[in-house]
């Protein structure tokens, strides 16, 4: 965990905030947000006392909200809806999306309009700030009411039932409590419904999975200029006045990107005359049209995720001015699965783009160099094969790909008769981003490799900096070697951010910078 911390202003939490979280920052809740909490709180105690039947404080849940729960059973009530939906199965969530989903419950708790008390809404900070992060299986939840089983895995290690992450290491939930000098949480009326209801698991997926196709665009537009470079392609596509007359943003700003990039090239100003080629293959020459529509759509998708993260997602809801408790369905979790759906369209778009680039560079007859990119081709098999592992990893994002959105399966006995699947397709982005990553890392390679042909002739200062990168972990490839090193060490510089640092931030457009918060 890094050093920082961020503190959450409930309601008004910027992205560039749960970035810092997901990236290992700690957070801990403005204080400021009490009054709210405990006047929520109250309206919770005075339903009780003059009897009204209310859902989720003195009545069954779902399927069984008719049947009246006595007032001597209501913290048996609250107890037992957290044991009974933690029953999520499958790998744990990484823990930090399982620390992103800790701090988004926290924010919307803090609202006040979901009826717990301040004790509660501390305690959750409390483990939040002592690197207590439940263990909370990745499988089980539909995407309403809420992430039900996912929510109640990691309310139940409050609870001192199940388990936490500390330090990596797996540890009994009453334990881990026990040494970082807290109490397991006893839930008050509503708690355990406020707890387990909502969205902040689907939420915590698709936040993370945006985090990393952020890193994983900006390497790419790198990549791409370098390897057009590699093949001599034309900067002429990538003129503002024909991306002028498209009118996309996204497009417009992609080509900008572009052609810093190469600006200054002397591998591209070697080719400006003479050369016979009329158009390049749309792997280069559509740049800015692909990867530009690849931005858009995640621009769209942060603004959706800024705004579900700073929302209230639980059910019923209590609005203490008017002394009312409301039933509805906040926690339906759509507007993340549309998110997550685009943004693995996108992902799979970045993806197929780089490795028809790849192919391109190690096919003589398209760009002009030596057979899979080797010095020594027949002897060598040099990138043959690199670039079919390309091929694979891309095939499986567009199998991954169908949108997760349009699948729906009535549950609770047909009280949930329409779902979302926002958890399904939040928890494919983090796998696709990887597959994505590596992609665009043996395009480095490749491309690096193809711009070494053109010695003495050197890219521009940008994209000479990104080659010097690459070159102080990876040797040029002259003769046939253990290959994967060479693969993990240049997907290292996509996911760590540092390929787009040694191009330079200020060229590259921000996927989720300008994400407005709704009503913020």
């Amino acid at each position: 965990m890094t050093e920082a911390t961020v503190t959450l202003h409930p309601g008004s939490v910027p992205l560039a905030a749960w970035r810092a979280v997901h990236f290992g920052a700690g957070a801990h809740l403005d204080t400021a947000c009490r009054p709210a909490v405990e006047a929520g709180a109250r309206t919770i105690e005075a339903i009780i006392a003059r009897g009204d039947p209310v859902y989720g404080v003195n009545t069954g849940f779902g399927k069984l909200a008719s049947v009246r729960i006595g007032d001597e059973d209501l913290a048996t009530l609250q107890r037992n809806i957290v044991l009974s939906h933690a029953a999520g199965v499958g790998e744990p969530l990484p823990v930090p999306v399982a620390r992103l989903v800790m701090a988004l419950k926290l924010a919307s708790l803090a609202q006040g309009a979901s009826g717990v008390r301040w004790e509660t809404v501390e305690h959750l900070d409390a483990c939040l700030a002592r690197g207590l992060v439940p263990v909370i299986p990745g499988q089980g939840s539909v995407g309403a009411s809420g992430d039900l089983a996912p929510l109640a895995h990691m309310t139940a290690a409050l609870m001192g039932v199940g388990e936490f992450f500390v330090e990596g290491a797996r540890v009994p939930a009453d334990k881990a409590l026990a040494r970082a000098g807290l109490h397991p949480l006893t839930l008050g009326p509503k708690e355990g419904l406020a707890l387990l209801n909502g969205t902040q698991t689907s939420t915590a997926l698709a936040l993370a999975g945006l985090f990393e196709a952020e890193r994983v665009f900006a390497s790419a537009l790198v990549t791409g200029a370098l390897a057009t470079d590699a093949a001599r392609g034309s900067d002429g596509p990538f003129d503002r006045r024909i991306q002028a007359l498209r009118r996309h943003r996204g497009q417009i700003e992609v080509a900008d990107a572009l052609r810093e990039l190469m600006a200054g090239s002397a591998i591209r100003e070697s080719h400006r005359v003479g050369d016979p080629r009329v158009q390049d293959p749309y792997c280069l020459r559509c740049q800015p049209q692909v990867m530009g529509a690849c931005l858009d759509l995640l621009r769209q998708a942060a603004g959706t995720l800024a705004t579900e993260a700073n929302g209230v997602s639980d059910n019923p809801l209590v609005f203490s001015d008017a002394g009312e408790v409301i039933s509805g369905g906040n926690f339906h979790a759509e507007p993340v699965a549309f998110a997550a759906d685009m943004i693995a369209m996108a992902l799979c778009e970045i993806g197929s783009l780089a490795e028809r680039r790849i192919a391109m560079l190690v096919d003589p007859a398209l760009s002009g160099l030596p057979a899979f990119l080797t010095p020594k081709p027949g002897l060598n098999s040099g990138f043959m094969i690199p670039q079919v592992t390309a091929a694979a990893l891309v095939s499986e994002n567009k199998q991954r790909a169908y949108p997760a959105s349009v699948d729906s399966i009535p549950t609770s006995a047909n009280q949930e008769d329409h779902v979302s699947m926002a958890a399904h397709g939040a928890r494919r982005l983090l796998p696709m981003a990887g597959n994505a990553a590596n992609v665009i890392g043996i395009e480095l390679l490749a491309a690096a490799q193809g711009c070494d042909f053109h010695a003495p002739l050197r890219s521009s200062a940008r994209l000479e900096r990104v080659r010097a990168l690459l070159r102080g972990r990876v040797p040029q490839l002259d003769d046939d070697r253990h290959f994967a090193p060479d693969m993990e060490k240049a997907t290292a510089l996509v996911t760590s951010g540092a390929l787009a640092e040694a191009a330079g931030r200020d060229v590259l457009p921000a996927v989720a910078e300008e994400a407005a918060v709704a009503g913020a």
